[in-house]
This record gives C-alpha cells, structure tokens and sequence, in this order.
C-alpha cells in the first residue's frame, strides 16, 4: 500500500468508526481529520465534500467486508458443520468489529432506500453475500454432509433474511432476541432442513 492510500484509508477507517459510534449525521470533517490524525485540509484533497466522504466510508467498510467475509467459504473449518456455524456467526452483530459492520449497513440501508444511486451497490453486496452462503450450504450437500433441500436458492434467500431480521433485533438489544437466541433460531430453522443437529450449528469458533 502507498502512503497515498494509506492516508485515503485511514480517513475512510475513521469516517467508519465515527459513523458507528455517533451517526450519521453527527460526521464532521474536522472530527474525521482528528481521529484519522490528519489535517482537515488533507481530508478535502481526497474528498471534497462531507457527502462525498460519508458516501465512500460507507463504500469502503463493504467492500472491505465483502473481500474478508465473503472471498472464502469456510475452507478452514473441519467440516461442513463447522463451516456453516461459523458462517451464521460471520453474520450476526456480535461485540466488536462485527457490531460495527452492521451499524454501517443500517446506515447503508437508510441512505439507500432514500437515494436511489446507492441502490446497485447495495444489490451488488447482497448478490455477494447470496452466492458465499449458498456455497457453504452447497459444500455440505455435495459432500453428503447435507440433506439436499428442494430449492437451495431459497433456502439462502429465507437464511439471509433470518439473519438480518434476527440480527437487527439483537443489534438494538431487544431483551428477547440476543446473539445467543438469534444463532439458536437460526440453527432450529436450518438443522432439520439440512437433515443435522441444530446443537452441531451452535459451536462458536474458538
């Protein structure tokens, strides 16, 4: 990485956190500079509105996400099982960096149903996110680890759906539907169509 680019992303990294901390609309440049320990007027060489710079944190933190998360499928993990736990655990908002990444979606959510500009983008992120979880769930079947469902594709679209329901309740600390609680529906919802033990689902990787 150039010095260049490691300004930009330093920025980016700091829009990100402050986004996530404070909202939206709380984002001054100012602030962004002082976190990323940059000067304000280094900020504007990059970006030359406060718009701009929201707009393109926004865009980093799923880029980034989509190239950590979504470019492998579980390859290290001893079996099918295990791959797809740790995949349900990938898509919950868990304390940390996790927690982060899914207050930047709801903010991505938000500016895209009202802009319409964001709206292939966040297509795009989801097509990426459809196609990793569905070769977790596909890596089990062919191996015969998997009861083969009647339609793979929609058993990925309800599995995301559950995920980012669930999620988002945990994510606002609903008394009734912490992590804990959103990974055992998730696992009640999926073990018996994929002919496993929904206990095998709620292992957390170490």
């Amino acid at each position: 990485m150039t010095d260049r680019e490691s300004a930009r992303e330093r920025i980016l990294e700091a829009a990100c956190d402050l986004i996530a901390a404070e909202g939206i609309d709380d984002v001054r440049i100012a602030r962004v500079a002082m976190r990323a320990r940059a000067s304000t007027a280094l900020v504007h060489h990059y970006f030359s509105t406060r718009e701009e710079l929201l707009e393109q944190a926004l865009l980093h933190s799923f880029e980034k996400v989509g190239e950590e998360r979504f470019a492998a499928t579980g390859g290290e993990a001893p079996d099918a099982t295990a791959a797809l736990a740790e995949a349900i655990e990938e898509c919950l908002p868990s304390p940390g960096p996790m927690e982060r990444d899914w207050v930047l979606w709801v903010e991505l959510w938000l500016r895209a149903a009202r802009e319409p500009d964001l709206r292939p983008f966040a297509a795009s992120l989801y097509a990426r996110y459809h196609d990793w979880l569905e070769e977790v769930l596909k890596r089990g079947i062919d191996s015969g680890e998997f009861t083969a469902p009647a339609d793979l594709r929609a058993l990925t679209d309800r599995t995301m759906a559950l995920l980012d329901g669930l999620g988002l309740r945990a994510l606002l600390h609903d008394p009734t539907m912490d992590i804990d609680a959103a990974r055992a529906q998730v696992a009640d919802f999926l073990a018996p169509q994929l002919g496993i033990d929904a206990a095998a689902l709620l292992t957390q990787p170490a």
